[in-house]
């Protein structure tokens, strides 16, 4: 198996129960993951896309993490906001209105 160029880690806000509980799940973070995946194809972006548990910065969630970069965003509630984010990974340069600082 390729490893991708970059991997996004979505939070789902799942619990040790497994029942997502925190503020990502319940402000929709799963649910631009459709958007997101699509887009990142559509852009010919060598990214993939997963789940994680609590990512534990529910003040400022929804939460998106990039790898290898390690940016942390945070408010990733609209279709602008993931535009913001797949434009960093095209740029290379972080997206400074959603970082987590």
């Amino acid at each position: 198996m390729k490893k991708p160029a970059h991997h996004v880690l979505v939070c789902a806000s799942f619990r040790m129960s497994g029942e997502p509980q925190g503020v990502c799940h319940k402000k929709g973070s799963t649910s631009f993951l459709q958007y997101l995946e699509s887009e990142l194809a559509d852009r010919g972006l060598d990214v993939a896309v997963s789940t994680t548990g609590c990512l534990k910065v529910c003040d400022r969630g929804p939460a998106v993490v990039v790898y290898p970069e390690n940016w942390w965003y945070g408010h990733i509630d609209s279709e602008e906001a993931i535009d913001a984010v797949i434009d960093s990974i095209e740029s290379g340069v972080p997206a400074a209105d959603y970082v987590i600082a």
